[in-house]
């Protein structure tokens, strides 16, 4: 397998109770990456971070924080000590939140002998469709103008990164060139079901377009087989 490939797919244990994960995490054994999102660490807690680190696991830490900028660097502050290596934050938290939040990650990493982790603003959920984002949070610009912003507002405030839509990838991209992260959820290969997704792309369009790395979930958790279905991703990416 490409590991250059295996590097850039982050596959989501969403939906998984802990012990699940770790079985998954076991049967996948080429898998590099995880992300850990509200369900899982509702029901795991740290814990379920730590053992999967303890299998050779680089954790994505998806709890998406969003608060004032003391509670957003504490909360930054305990995911960085428990080895997460990407860690997101809500970019409409604010400039002063958001260097906050880098501040306080990357001392606690410094000081727990950790890499230094890197901070990923979330821009625009992949849920949301361009009719109801307007209707709903009665923002007048459109999506593809709202997320620029966002993550220009986050890159001046020294986020590492964002989250975004692969659909807005190549413009971000162009915006801000490595190491500058552009993680994207809504990854489908061909042939697989949407589910809650809305925007979409297959992982070598994505790729193409800019993306550093990809958030993968059902395609490969709920696949009959787990590990064919991550080996054809690394296939197709390489």
């Amino acid at each position: 397998m490409n590991s250059s490939a295996a590097d850039r797919i982050i596959v989501a244990l969403d939906g998984m109770a802990p012990d699940q994960a770790l079985a998954f995490a076991v049967a996948v054994p080429e898998l590099r990456w995880v992300k850990v999102g509200l369900e899982l660490f509702g029901a795991g807690g740290p814990d379920v971070v730590r053992q999967l680190r303890d299998q050779g696991k680089r954790v994505f830490l998806d709890l998406k924080f969003h608060d004032i900028p003391a509670t957003m660097a504490g909360a930054c502050r305990s995911a960085a000590r428990l080895g997460a290596e990407l860690i997101t934050v809500h970019a409409c938290a604010g400039s002063e939140a958001l260097r906050a939040a880098q501040e306080a990650a990357c001392e606690s990493a410094a000081a727990a002998g950790l890499l230094q982790p890197t901070l990923l603003a979330v821009t625009v959920l992949t849920s949301w469709n361009p009719q109801r984002f307007a209707a709903e949070l009665a923002i007048d610009e459109a999506v593809a103008d709202y997320v620029p912003r966002l993550a220009q507002l986050a890159a001046g405030a020294g986020i590492g990164g964002c989250v975004c839509s692969p659909l807005e990838v190549a413009a971000l991209r162009a915006a801000h060139r490595e190491p500058f992260a552009l993680v994207t959820p809504g990854i489908r290969p061909a042939g697989a079901a949407l589910g809650d997704q809305q925007r979409v792309m297959t992982p070598a369009q994505a790729v193409a377009a800019g993306a550093s790395q990809l958030v993968i979930g059902r395609p490969i958790t709920a696949a009959a087989d787990p590990a064919g279905a991550f080996a054809s991703c690394c296939t197709e990416l390489a």
